[in-house]
């Protein structure tokens, strides 16, 4: 996975403090209130307190391998401490502990020491659970709209025969969002320059891609690192029959999806979707043995890095029972 030093690796492997704690005197979350399900990366942890220290300490993390992993250290930072201690462990802490977070995963340590702090807090308020507003990410909704002026351009441009305008309305969308970030196109999208003037000839013939470069934009750091294993597995769901060109279209959204799935936030806006339901589709008609695969409608992003961690044997879930779960809603929502 990339950027996963083996520190990182090991300390996200590492289940000793994960999992409930039955009658704890202090439970901190974030990103689980009702009206935040789905929409924020979210954390609880549990005290148990004893002859002035924490006796036990313990997490539950929806997240990403690097939310795991800063969970565990801030949970092994914060066991035999006093309440008065805790809130001394800081995030510059977790990330030293763990050799360095990447830039773009720097969140998730605040995101561990918010949770915990707030089980402090709420250790000190006789056991009643605090929940913290910590928002490390922008709003949700979609980026990309009809009246985008690369989507229009895109969208009225000649279409060839025989491609489905579905098709068009994808790339368009995922051209659109790209054109607003300050990296070439195809490097946003996760492809070669190669592919990204393939898919030009193929969907948008005659369209000057110099048009999609937006020079305006200021420098704004390096590209989040795509998941090599989040890859593989995309690639792995490429049909192999069928024609060459539907299947060259299936490589490119495997790779695109791999890209954007770096990204904070929910997988569908970061492609540049109008909605939802666009990437289903989308995924259903390139890559259908993935649309199968995910046969209970997991949020996409979700179920990608969960794959990744099952095949670690991370703990990622909260519940066993995924209709039990309290915090179903974080993982499972309407496509509408």
């Amino acid at each position: 996975m990339t950027g996963y030093t083996d520190t990182i690796r090991r300390y996200a492997m590492d289940t000793r403090r994960s999992g409930a704690l039955a009658d704890a005197d202090g439970v901190g979350e974030v990103g689980l209130g009702a009206a935040e399900a789905g929409r924020r990366l979210a954390v609880r942890f549990a005290l148990r307190v004893g002859d002035g220290r924490t006796q036990a300490v313990r997490f539950q993390v929806f997240g990403c391998g690097f939310t795991i992993a800063a969970c565990a250290v801030a949970a092994e930072l914060a066991e035999g401490r006093t309440l008065s201690e805790i809130p001394d462990i800081a995030a510059a802490d977790v990330d030293a502990a763990l050799g360095g977070l990447p830039p773009e995963r720097g969140y998730c340590a605040d995101l561990a020491i918010e949770a915990l702090h707030a089980a402090v807090a709420s250790a000190r308020s006789d056991a009643r659970a605090v929940r913290s507003a910590f928002n490390p990410l922008e709003d949700h909704g979609p980026r990309v709209s009809a009246d985008d002026p690369v989507y229009s351009a895109l969208m009225g441009s000649p279409a060839p025969e025989s491609v489905a305008e579905e098709d068009r309305h994808l790339f368009s969308c995922l051209l659109a969002v790209a054109a607003r970030e300050p990296h070439h196109p195809a490097e946003a999208l996760g492809l070669s320059r190669d592919d990204l003037k393939a898919i030009m000839a193929a969907y948008f013939p005659g369209f000057d891609l110099a048009e999609l470069k937006n020079d305006s934009l200021p420098a704004q750091g390096d590209l989040p690192g795509a998941s090599g294993e989040v890859l593989d597995i995309l690639l792995s769901h490429i049909p192999t029959d069928g024609p060459d060109c539907r299947n060259r279209t299936s490589a490119w959204l495997a790779r695109i999806i791999a890209a954007r799935a770096a990204h904070p936030g929910h997988l569908w806006t970061a492609m540049g979707f109008f909605k939802r339901s666009e990437l289903t589709a989308a995924i259903r008609r390139h890559l259908p043995s993935l649309a199968a695969a995910n046969s209970r409608g997991m949020r996409w992003k979700r179920y990608l890095f969960k794959q990744v961690c099952d095949l670690h044997g991370a703990v990622l879930c909260k519940s066993p029972n995924c209709g039990t779960c309290s915090d179903r809603a974080l993982c499972f929502d309407p496509e509408e």
